[in-house]
């Protein structure tokens, strides 16, 4: 049986690369991309892997504008020749899932999300890039009307869905109108330490762009000049943010692994206010034995313990993030960072490989018998 891989693309490592390579780890075989960037696969896993990219690697600046050219997206992924290959394998919060296939293939999809900025978050999305009125604001929804119109012609592409979160599982059911398996994303707990000796700080980290409300966590904390709040990350929005910030708040920019994971291992708590599919980052924090604090939707209900290993919020507004960082230092003593390292490791990497390798070695079997 030969086997290939599909990814949407590889310019970054996020969690959907983290997932990318517990599968090559499973299944490695060559991988299909729309575009990659060298410079940061130097190190990984698939610096050495078979990729194959698609026209858009060829044309200006794709490696960083790559978005710029979602309109060539569908096109582009269909181009791919999967025809000597038996089993398909996506990893899809994009396009993947969309390339063409055969009835004697097997083509399963490991869905982070329906393409979230053409469904759920489309209003969202357009009031925060400014794209909601004027010239740019009708192409950007002319091209949105048509990847939804494409995005739902490819769903029976794919016979088989795995979901990274049950949120994401009834976001397929509701858009795809498909049933999902629900395996969740894999986490390297092993390369994180439980420190039971916090320090008098919160941490929180992330890309800064608008859906990850970075500026709703600092204006919080604006508003609470006694306790300090370390920033950790890079992205478009943190030249805005920062003008936002009290003397309280400390920007480190992008950080190694290591640098993260000091901070992560001592601060009091790690604040999550994005309402994501499924979250790594609160997960790590829980690895290193750190209560999280986080909007109450989306996956991270799945991840974290109400009242034992964290605390949620339940609108995203200043003032209701405000009154649970409170709440929390009155009840934060109740926090055993030995229990929340526990729950931490329900997520780690050999579960999800084991998982993975038996959901789809079954269907290999049933698809082929």
């Amino acid at each position: 049986m030969k086997t290939v891989l599909i990814h949407d693309w590889l310019v970054t490592l996020g969690g959907a690369e983290k997932v990318l390579e517990s599968i090559y780890e499973i299944y490695p075989s060559p991988i299909f991309t729309l575009v990659k960037n060298d410079r940061n696969l130097i190190g990984t896993i698939f610096e050495k892997a078979n990729i194959k990219t698609s026209f858009i690697q060829r044309l200006p600046k794709a490696k960083t504008f790559y978005r710029n050219y979602l309109l060539f997206f569908p096109l582009a992924i269909e181009q791919f020749d999967l025809s000597e290959y038996d089993i398909i394998i996506s990893s899809s919060h994009a396009v993947a899932k969309g390339v063409l296939t055969n009835s004697n293939q097997l083509h399963i999809c490991y869905c982070h999300t329906p393409i979230r900025y053409a469904w759920d978050l489309y209003h969202k999305y357009l009031n925060e890039t400014g794209f909601s009125k004027g010239l740019k604001g009708f192409l950007t929804k002319f091209i949105l009307h048509y990847i939804r119109i494409w995005d739902l012609t490819t769903v029976n592409r794919v016979d088989y869905f795995i979901a990274n979160s049950k949120y994401v599982a009834k976001r397929i059911a509701k858009i795809y109108r498909r049933q999902a398996t629900v395996i969740y994303p894999p986490v390297d707990i092993d390369k994180f330490e439980v420190f039971t000796k916090k320090e008098n700080f919160f941490v929180t980290a992330s890309r800064i762009v608008p859906y990850k409300k970075i500026d709703l966590i600092v204006e919080a904390f604006s508003q609470m000049p006694d306790k300090k709040l370390i920033v950790i990350g890079d992205g478009p929005d943190l030249k805005k943010i920062k003008r936002k910030a009290g003397k309280n708040i400390e920007f480190l920019g992008y950080q190694p692994f290591n640098n993260l994971k000091y901070y992560l291992q001592r601060a009091k708590a790690f604040i999550f206010a994005a309402e994501e599919d499924f979250g790594i980052l609160p997960v790590e924090a829980q690895a290193c034995g750190t209560p999280v604090i986080a909007y109450g939707r989306g996956g991270v209900t799945e991840t974290v313990i109400e009242n034992k290993t964290g605390l949620f919020f339940k609108e995203q507004s200043v003032e209701n993030l405000i009154n649970t960082i409170k709440h929390f230092e009155k009840v934060e003593d109740q926090f055993d960072p030995l229990e929340i390292r526990k729950n931490a490791e329900r997520f780690n990497k050999e579960r999800f490989k084991k998982e993975f390798k038996s959901f789809v070695d079954k269907k290999i079997e049933e698809f082929f018998s």
